[in-house]
């Protein structure tokens, strides 16, 4: 009922509703000549529309003065002379008469020499009643000023931060039960089991809603894109009582769940002959079912041929085998899986390998450490990243020394984590084993579980902020000769891009520091050039051009991923206690790329939707070199508008959500910005 007048806005839910919490804000002072005769006032410095900028502020020598009584704050008012001047903003929302709204006050007790104030809410009805208040969700400041009777005086300043830790509430069915399907493997929602569920903040469509068996997990259910997952499925060998956890979780991040007992039923006597039948499933190491993994039966007998192809695994990783197969223990389970190379695999893979290789942060995992062997020789070493960095590059279109996917029986236990090499690992199970055969797969390359797995888990892809490459502009004529230098704007981990040119020539790639030209690919045919670097942390190179045409360098130079990926890695500026400038091994954040010219002046770029593909909505992300108008349109394969917007925008990053909920259109989709100067298309996939 506070904070939720239709001028407050809370940018996260997208609702016009601050979530708010009860703070105690206090304060004890004393003097040595005065006691307890001390006078306290504060200033509250409030962040009320979650810009983390505190614009709003209360003074408390002006409480019940000026119009600033209760159910009123003066928003804006930070730069006004003593907090003045701000546009009246009410607060209080409850159905009451107004001499029974809150506002703020300051409550002083004493308690022998000690005075201590407190920073309270009250009303004009009971103006003696004090409560702690409730401030809107966010980082703020208070600044507490005492004077003893002689005039002296000192200040305190802190800021302190509310934020939401209240689990949401969720309550399951309970008592239900699930018949066998006639494909021996019975898929189930996590809606199957919710009866509903609830939060103190978080609107109820935004609260997500994960599943899994009881006990199999920790934490929220998601995949490795950070997805919920929302099915689980069970076969003919799990007949019987079963159990789920339904969790939910808010837009802060808490969670909680609850446990749902049910039967599994075979009333159709579907798994009577399952005996006979071969199942299995092949998942990521994050749990993560892996679609279109050929299950073959290998191995030989006197009147069978060698090989049997007879299964794919489905979006979750399931596959079923009913036909006859030979009961012969000479006869092996055999998962492949040989497609789409790159997916997953970023030049942030190759600096985890480096750190790996030099011991100073190595992969936690021996499934991890076998997927960082690219060249498939049992061990780790720089070949492997000379190996994936050509993929990346797009001088490789998939590694010649190794599959897309390897996999290893998931009942397998490592002798030595440490390194899996060592004495190998099982890529097959025998059929002389009982059902499920599964599987753990890991995507060679991919080193952060970045890979997606299935159609059901698309890529989710997070970039926080934008990394800028700095170069000059200026016209250049036709058959000059140049050099160009690049720089980053910013330490870096590592990065990626595609350069594009239209009427410049690349006559030589001049490395940076720390750099070779290894980390280039050209591609003179198409005017590409690919870079993938990982070595840290100044990142800069020049190029050395031939103008083909007359022109400013700014109009024959961009960035794009038409190759290889545009992003950043960058360390995270997060302080450690000691004040130290970074902690160590600090945490690494990935970031838009793009190209700056005159180092105040960012080029026009249109970047891929994210994610992609999608269901429903995406993001479009642009960015303006000034202040423009636009028109961004998204059209379907034979150009018909399905969506289109006509604004003006600032000058840098945008972002747009297009929402297609309705539209059965699904496939290949393409999307154009057009400003009065400029324009630019790239396709997306709608699924």
């Amino acid at each position: 009922h506070f904070w939720n007048e239709t001028y407050w806005w809370d940018a996260g839910l997208s609702i016009h509703d601050l979530c708010e919490e009860p703070t105690e804000l206090m304060i004890t002072g004393t003097d040595a000549c005065s006691g307890s005769n001390v006078n306290i006032e504060y200033l509250l410095f409030l962040d009320l529309d979650g810009d983390n900028i505190m614009e709003t502020v209360v003074n408390s020598t002006t409480l019940g003065t000026a119009g600033l009584g209760w159910n009123n704050v003066l928003y804006n008012n930070v730069n006004s002379p003593n907090y003045s001047i701000g546009t009246p903003r009410e607060f209080d929302e409850r159905p009451v008469p107004a001499n029974q709204k809150v506002g703020f006050a300051i409550e002083e007790t004493v308690s022998g020499n000690s005075k201590t104030a407190r920073v309270r809410w009250n009303t004009q009805q009971q103006p003696n009643v004090f409560f702690a208040p409730e401030l809107p969700h966010g980082t703020h400041r208070i600044k507490w000023f005492i004077t003893d009777g002689c005039g002296n005086n000192i200040d305190y300043e802190y800021t302190f931060t509310v934020r939401d830790c209240k689990t949401p509430t969720v309550v399951c069915e309970n008592g239900l039960s699930a018949n066998m399907v006639p494909s021996g493997m019975v898929t189930l929602w996590a809606s199957d089991f919710l009866q509903y569920a609830e939060d103190n903040c978080t609107p109820v469509d935004q609260i997500q809603i994960g599943i899994r068996k009881c006990g199999v997990g920790v934490g929220f259910p998601a995949d490795g894109n950070g997805n919920p997952i929302t099915s689980v499925s069970f076969t003919c060998a799990e007949l019987g009582a079963q159990c789920v956890e339904i969790w939910a979780i808010d837009r802060a991040g808490n969670a909680d769940y609850c446990e749902s007992p049910f039967t599994i039923q075979d009333n159709l006597d579907i798994c009577s002959g399952s005996s006979d039948s071969i199942t299995g499933r092949i998942i990521t190491e994050d749990g993560i079912g892996i679609s279109d993994v050929s299950i073959e039966i290998d191995g030989g007998c006197a009147f069978c041929p060698p090989i049997f192809f007879l299964a794919l695994t489905d979006a979750q990783g399931y596959y079923s085998i009913d036909n006859a197969v030979p009961s012969t223990d000479d006869f092996y389970i055999l998962p492949e899986k040989d497609d789409n190379p790159h997916n997953g695999v970023t030049t942030y893979d190759l600096v985890l390998i480096s750190k790996h290789i030099l011991n100073t942060e190595p992969l936690d995992s021996p499934y991890k450490m076998i997927s960082a062997d690219a060249n498939k020789s049992g061990s780790i070493t720089s070949f492997d990243i000379v190996e994936l960095r050509k993929l990346i590059l797009g001088v490789y279109v998939e590694l010649p020394n190794n599959t897309s996917w390897r996999f290893v029986d998931s009942s397998f236990v490592f002798p030595n984590p440490q390194n899996p090499f060592q004495t190998g690992f099982p890529d097959t199970i025998p059929l002389g084993n009982p059902s499920p055969y599964n599987f753990i797969g890991m995507k060679i390359g991919d080193v952060n579980n970045s890979v997606v797995p299935n159609v059901l888990s698309p890529a989710q892809e997070r970039f926080e902020g934008t990394v800028y490459f700095d170069t000059e502009d200026r016209e250049v004529q036709e058959g000059e000769v140049f050099e160009l230098k690049f720089s980053a704007s910013e330490l870096l981990e590592g990065c990626q891009f595609t350069v594009e040119t239209d009427g410049l020539e690349i006559l030589e790639i001049l490395p940076g520091e720390n750099m070779g030209k290894d980390n280039f690919a050209l591609f003179p045919k198409k005017s590409l050039l690919t870079m993938a670097w990982e070595a840290g942390r100044q990142a800069h190179f020049t190029l050395k051009l031939k103008a083909q045409k007359t022109g400013s360098i700014q109009e024959m130079l961009r960035f794009s991923s038409e190759i290889t990926q545009a992003e950043a890695y960058r360390y995270a500026k997060t302080l450690a206690t000691n004040h130290q400038s970074l902690i160590t091994n600090p945490p690494i954040t990935k970031s838009r790329i793009a190209l700056r010219f005159g180092n105040s002046n960012p080029a026009f770029e249109l970047f891929q939707n994210q994610p992609n593909p999608f269901a429903e909505k995406t993001a479009i992300t642009f960015q303006l070199p000034e202040a423009s108008s636009a028109v961004l349109t998204v059209l379907d394969g034979n150009g018909k508008i399905l969506w289109s917007k006509s604004s003006d925008w600032p000058a840098g990053m945008n972002t747009v959500e297009i929402d297609l909920t309705g539209l059965s259109v699904a496939g290949v989709l393409y999307y154009k910005l057009e400003t009065p100067e400029k324009s630019a298309v790239r396709k997306m996939v709608r699924i």
